[in-house]
């Protein structure tokens, strides 16, 4: 199962990148070179740059790539995009249809690829993966971006519990993880911490494009290990 591709008992850092490529090239090679870091190729970076921007990840990191296209329908055809840029993971909305996320995670399978289905915007998650045929490997836990501004929004660890009492699913953690929600993430059971890199005047929680960031990623490994 592609779930063997992770360690359940290790803690990962996965790197977000929401912008240009001509970021991505400034940072990925500055970055440890650890297994426990994996590279995101986020929605916007994307719809910016396509799959040749994953390609060129891919090029420029040996470890995981996680292209996140929040795949809302079209589960097969989506999966092997990515897989043919060199993307080891892909994501897939919660809130897709049955159908979508059955053939999303079957096909994930078949290419030996990790399965991620993000929860935004989902109220019971474990509800929905019930109704899945097979469950993926990895489920996230996401608060959206948008909502990282709004009082009493959190990342619902509630239902980390939940879910592991099911299913043998690991967790992912996103939306607006700073280092002390790094902490409490962990804390919490989850598997992984997904960052943002965030460019100086931007809003959002993450590692600040103008800083250390290989300093701040090696920060954030020793927190969550």
């Amino acid at each position: 199962m592609s779930r063997g591709l992770l360690d359940t008992k290790a803690r990962y850092l996965q790197l977000a990148f929401n912008y240009d490529l001509a970021l991505a090239r400034q940072i990925i090679p500055t970055l440890p070179k650890n297994e426990r870091i994996f590279i995101e190729a986020g929605t916007p970076f994307i719809k910016y740059e396509g799959m040749r921007g994953v390609r060129e990840m891919r090029r420029l990191w040996q470890g995981h790539i996680v292209a996140d296209l929040k795949i809302s329908d079209g589960g097969r055809q989506e999966v092997e995009m990515a897989h043919q840029a060199g993307a080891s993971a892909v994501t897939a909305l919660g809130s897709s249809p049955v159908e979508t996320l059955d053939r999303f995670v079957v096909a994930c399978k078949e290419l030996e690829m990790i399965s991620m289905v993000d929860m935004l915007g989902v109220d019971d998650p474990l509800e929905k993966v019930m109704k899945i045929r097979h469950p993926p490997d990895v489920v996230i836990l996401h608060r959206g971006r948008d909502e990282e501004s709004t009082r009493g929004k959190v990342i619902q660890y509630r239902h980390v519990n939940r879910l592991r009492s099911k299913f043998d699913v690991i967790i992912s953690a996103a939306g607006g993880v700073d280092l002390r929600e790094a902490r409490s993430a962990i804390f919490n059971g989850a598997n992984i911490v997904v960052v943002n890199l965030v460019k100086p005047g931007d809003v959002w929680q993450g590692i600040r494009t103008d800083q250390d960031v290989p300093a701040i990623a090696a920060e954030f490994l020793a927190t969550i290990e």
